[in-house]
């Protein structure tokens, strides 16, 4: 039986993947200015399309989809959500000049797998299916990794804002980095890009796995 999956959060997705593609849209003005980035602009146009991949298909993926594969969405859409938090702590700590224990932020990756993992345990039990827990391990890590993928050009929105600095573009030579905000704005093209491109792959191995331990323990 077909169902609309309310608890798969599609729509709030899709408008997080939005918001994220206007803030990256907003970090790379003037646009024609793209392809002087490092690989010809592949530093900016990478998480611009993994950006414009997801607004499609978020949708299509949700869409039409029978009770077991909506129960699986869900799964991975709850935990997900507790996922980006984690994650988002992790952005935040990578910004504090303070001291910190060397581990935390690398725990607080390990932590993010793990939930992962969990939406794919509970989404191979929900709907019976290994491949249904790959599925919400991956639908956890979209989730999470959108948040995350906020939170990393928010913060660097928030502090270009507050720093005064000239225009980076203006002093951008080639392919030699040669001012700090430049430098700062490819670091986190490539941060947003590891999260929207190896999070999600991350998520379904490590949903897959922990689905196949579940259906392991259950045998």
């Amino acid at each position: 039986m077909a169902t609309n999956a309310p608890n798969t959060l599609r729509i709030p997705m899709v408008l997080l993947a939005a918001f994220d593609l206007t803030i990256l849209a907003v970090h790379l003005w003037p646009w024609p200015e793209i392809v002087n980035l490092p690989g010809n602009g592949t530093v900016a146009f990478d998480p611009v399309l993994s950006l414009l991949a997801m607004i499609a298909l978020i949708p299509w993926i949700s869409s039409g989809i029978k009770e077991p594969t909506a129960k699986a969405l869900s799964a991975g859409a709850m935990t997900g959500v507790v996922a980006g938090v984690v994650l988002i702590a992790n952005v935040v700590l990578e910004s504090h000049d303070g001291v910190q224990p060397v581990f935390l932020r690398p725990a607080l990756l390990g932590l993010a797998a793990i939930l992962w993992g969990v939406a794919g345990m509970r989404g191979a039990r929900a709907a019976g299916s290994a491949g249904m827990g790959a599925l919400a391990g991956l639908w956890g890590a979209v989730v999470s990794c959108l948040m995350a993928c906020a939170a990393v050009l928010g913060q660097f929105y928030l502090t270009a804002g507050t720093q005064n600095a000239p225009d980076p573009w203006k002093e951008y030579q080639g392919l030699a980095i040669g001012n700090t905000a430049m430098q700062e704005l490819v670091h986190t093209l490539n941060t947003a890009t590891g999260f929207l491109l190896i999070g999600p792959l991350a998520g379904a191995v490590v949903g897959l796995i922990f689905a196949f331990f579940s259906q392991g323990q259950k045998g």
